[in-house]
């Protein structure tokens, strides 16, 4: 995989204006990161059952219908590269998000930094994910915590043409505002493009000052097809 055309892609990313969309709309979408080719071959580890630790079929667990695959340490290149250099820029602006909420929750700089926290709290299990939904797959809402320690932001990459390998499986956001009625986004983002989302909870600037938002995520039913998924999360597990 071309490790290089990965990190200038991801390097040309405009944090500015991806912070401004989390902040504003509670999700941010860049243009695509990973190209076709590397789509594939992600989704083609699939077939390689030693790249994996765990494997989950969703409706055993009443989860939803599908299956996900949490990698193993080392992970595959280029979700070692998207894990290590989204979390930078990402670190930031949780801590902008931890001072608006008057939490002491404060993140270090570098992934391996937060990953010793982690590590050293007993979080040692990695969490990047693969994600396979057929015809009728889906996901309920929920959060992925793990334990003690997490980091309030995730990424998914859609590894699949949207109406043309699959249809429906809409990525789902819901926010419960207090004092208000909830609200949904229903997302659809083109094949190696990122959405970058809240793992649990953002801020929400209104009359009162800011509110303590909490966020779920999950995927509307796919219709037709096979849509295939990956999943960045940055703490580890217990």
């Amino acid at each position: 995989m071309a490790a290089p055309a990965l990190r200038a892609r991801l390097d040309r990313l405009d944090w500015d204006a991806l912070q401004s969309s989390l902040d504003r709309r509670g999700y941010a979408l860049t243009p695509p990161v990973l190209s076709a080719g590397q789509c594939r071959e992600i989704a083609a580890l699939l077939e390689q059952p030693r790249r994996f630790r765990k494997r989950v079929e969703m409706a055993r667990r009443n989860y939803g219908e599908g299956e996900y695959r949490y990698f193993r340490y080392p992970l595959p290149r280029p979700v070692y590269e998207l894990r290590r250099r989204l979390y930078p820029p990402l670190a930031r602006i949780a801590n902008r998000w931890a001072e608006r909420l008057r939490r002491a929750e404060r993140y270090p700089g570098s992934l391996r930094e937060f990953l010793d926290l982690c590590h050293a709290g007993g979080q040692r299990l990695p969490t990047p994910l693969l994600l396979d939904y057929a015809a009728g797959g889906h996901n309920r809402l929920h959060q992925d915590r793990y334990g003690a320690l997490w980091f309030p932001l995730q990424v998914a990459c859609c590894l699949s043409r949207p109406g043309r390998e699959f249809t429906g499986g809409e990525f789902l956001l819901l926010e419960n505002v207090p004092r208000q009625q909830s609200r949904a986004e229903a997302l659809n983002p083109e094949r190696g493009a990122l959405l970058i989302f809240p793992g649990g909870e953002r801020p929400v600037r209104g009359a009162r000052g800011e509110a303590r938002v909490s966020v779920q995520h999950g995927l509307s039913r796919v219709r037709s097809g096979r849509r295939t998924a990956l999943g960045i999360i940055f703490h580890d597990a217990v």
